[in-house]
């Protein structure tokens, strides 16, 4: 029997209930996200050589994996308007998870240069647009994706506790293989992801981690020139970090230095500390996430 002689009726009993398990929906979710970044980008790449693909195609990416986002939520979760993405506080959310950002980095190289391990080299002027538009992509995709679906969907079925736990160790496991790779690395970028999580929980929206995830790069990357999850770069700094791997992070980067993993820690508690002294918003009541 092919499935167009199967009675409307049926196939709704089948269809919906199918939709409604968590499994069902990350999976749906994941790939909505990451399709269209991976279509585009794959297709940009093919077609135009690499002087003219600068800047707006990572943009664009990004642009793509919202409206696919949006789109998943209307066909598959059938919510018109996801709160988790409302316009409305977008700027200000997002200015304000971004300077969250860079002033916990900030913070952290204030730290490390106390302790005599980190030291500014110099400094070169050049164009922050590149790496803008880079952080702009990874922010969104990543937020979209562990956030948006994957924290969302396990915060209706498991409460805030275990959904933390396992998007961040998702988060954790997302930035394997990378160059100086270790067990505190690991650890704290499960950690970075329990704050990114928590960020998402004070609103019950995405625009505060996204600009908190690209100010975090932005800092580390493109202010301080350090290396961030194993990748080195060039930024307007010239930083140079002398000590022991515990302190400096190692090749790694400073995000696996102790001095980040407490930082981050206290980061994600006071967030929560905040968010419990709030009244519970809309897209978590759709999670069917409970205040305590």
């Amino acid at each position: 029997m092919t499935v167009d002689a199967v009675s409307p009726a049926v196939q709704e009993r089948w269809y919906r209930p199918s939709l409604r398990s968590p499994l069902v929906r990350i999976v749906l979710g994941a790939v909505a996200t990451v399709a269209p970044v991976a279509l585009s980008m794959a297709a940009i790449h093919a077609v135009l050589p690499k002087p003219y693909r600068q800047l707006w195609p990572q943009l664009l990416a990004a642009v793509l994996c919202l409206l696919a986002y949006r789109a998943f939520t209307r066909l598959v979760e059938k919510r018109q308007a996801p709160t988790e993405l409302a316009p409305a506080p977008a700027a200000r959310e997002l200015l304000t998870g971004a300077l969250l950002g860079l002033i916990l980095i900030t913070g952290i190289v204030g730290v490390l240069w106390s302790a005599g391990v980190l030291r500014i080299t110099g400094a070169t002027w050049q164009s922050l647009l590149g790496p803008m538009a880079e952080m702009t992509l990874a922010a969104v995709l990543e937020e979209l994706l562990f956030r948006g679906v994957l924290l969302r969907v396990l915060l209706g079925r498991l409460g805030v506790g275990p959904a933390m736990a396992i998007s961040s160790l998702l988060f954790g496991l997302g930035h394997l293989p990378t160059e100086g790779f270790s067990a505190v690395a690991f650890l704290a970028i499960m950690v970075a992801g329990a704050l990114l999580s928590a960020a998402y929980l004070v609103h019950g929206r995405l625009w505060l981690p996204i600009g908190l995830h690209f100010g975090w790069n932005f800092a580390t990357t493109a202010l301080f020139g350090l290396s961030s999850s194993g990748n080195k770069t060039l930024g307007l700094l010239h930083t140079a970090l002398n000590g022991p791997e515990w302190l400096t992070g190692g090749p790694f980067g400073v995000e696996a230095s102790t001095v980040t993993l407490v930082v981050t820690a206290a980061a994600t508690v006071g967030l929560l500390v905040w968010r419990s002294g709030r009244p519970v918003a809309p897209a978590l009541r759709i999670a069917g996430w409970k205040q305590a």
